[in-house]
């Protein structure tokens, strides 16, 4: 008999784990020689990096109706704690990152250049508006209030210039640096990509994860795992394509976090789970091939754990770059293979490996370290 909740955590622990790896690669690579397709997009358009952050907030919301379904989303003095500080420490983490690299750079009081948001700061505030959402909101109105908070993100951009890449023009760009200052945003892009006004739309992102978590638990006919691969898959493609035509309109944009990446990202994320119950769930454990087995170990350990060892692998990342670690391993790579964007390639799967060896010792010793 199919445990229908097992299976579900099982496929979601192997997307996260899948989703943290693929952001630990493309966060450190080395040398100016990068693959295209392990770069950000520069501003329209999308690359395969551009699928692990939205994954992760997807994930994040699927994981939220997990989680509060033990309590049956009743509303409690400890669940308003919890939530509290759980988006405290998210925040405060993504500051400490920032300043982290501030002071390796040799400039630990410049507080005046401390920014603000980041990673895990726009996961704090996702979390907190998504849990809150799911514990006062009916959950089949998720859906529409997602719809609706993408309409009115898609509104702004059309009025307020959001596809500008001139800072001084773009509303979001203006609407940043009037609340917080240009000191404390990114500086490398027309707009901070995690800034506050694109993180209405990441908030719906995460929402749509909440409800793809509250339609399979919701829907009867969804018990079986061949009818939620199959939801999922079909769902997903929908969703992907509406995405895909609005980006005529509104095109795909990682930065601004626009409305018809929202779309594809999640229809995408979605196709990849319904894959992993297919090919993990469906199949028995003993029926898996070697490699099999090893990718969902791999990915299991890192599913496990995966702020922890996204947090690692930034503050690691720094350090090697400022004590110069980073480079030496790399020129040294490179002297041996001869080739820059190989190298860069060895050094990141080297560095992703460093943390499957940390990941795989807390795994094995059932150690789960919860931010």
């Amino acid at each position: 008999m199919e445990n229908t909740k097992s299976a579900r955590l099982r496929a979601v622990d192997i997307l996260r784990g899948m989703t943290v790896m693929f952001m630990i690669l493309v966060n450190n690579g080395a040398g100016r020689e990068i693959f295209a397709t392990l770069k950000h997009s520069k501003w329209n358009g999308m690359t395969p990096c551009d699928l692990v952050f939205p994954f992760f907030l997807f994930i994040m919301g699927f994981s939220i109706f997990l989680s509060l379904k033990k309590t049956n989303f009743t509303w409690s003095a400890q669940t308003g704690r919890k939530i509290a500080k759980r988006t405290i420490l998210l925040f405060a983490i993504g500051l400490a990152i920032n300043w982290f690299d501030m002071a390796c750079s040799g400039s630990p009081f410049d507080f005046e250049h401390l920014r603000i948001w980041g990673v895990m700061q726009r996961l704090a505030v996702c979390y907190c508006a998504a849990a809150i959402l799911s514990l006062t909101v009916p959950h089949r109105w998720i859906n529409a209030m997602s719809l609706t908070l993408l309409a009115v993100y898609g509104t702004i951009l059309i009025l307020g210039n959001g596809y500008a890449e001139d800072a001084t023009v773009n509303w979001l760009s203006i609407a940043d640096n009037h609340i917080f200052g240009s000191g404390h945003l990114y500086t490398k892009s027309p707009v901070d990509p995690e800034g506050l006004v694109s993180t209405i739309s990441a908030i719906a992102h995460t929402m749509t994860g909440f409800s793809c978590a509250w339609f399979m638990s919701a829907n009867e006919k969804l018990r079986a795992h061949a009818d939620k691969a199959l939801w999922l898959l079909s769902a997903g493609a929908i969703i992907g394509m509406a995405g895909w035509l609005l980006s005529f309109g509104l095109p795909l944009n990682k930065r601004i976090w626009s409305p018809s990446y929202v779309l594809a990202t999640c229809g995408m994320a979605m196709m990849a789970l319904g894959l992993i119950i297919r090919f993990v769930d469906m199949t028995s454990d003993a029926n898996h091939g070697k490699f099999t087995k090893s990718w969902i170990t791999l990915s299991t350990t890192f599913g496990t754990n995966p702020l922890f060892l996204y947090v690692a692998s930034e503050i690691l990342g720094i350090a090697f770059g400022a004590l110069g670690i980073k480079n030496g391993i790399y020129s040294g790579i490179k002297f041996v293979v001869g080739n820059g964007y190989w190298a860069s390639l060895i050094y990141s799967v080297a560095f992703v490996a460093l943390h499957a060896a940390m990941g795989l010792w807390l795994w094995k010793r059932k150690i789960f370290i919860k931010l």
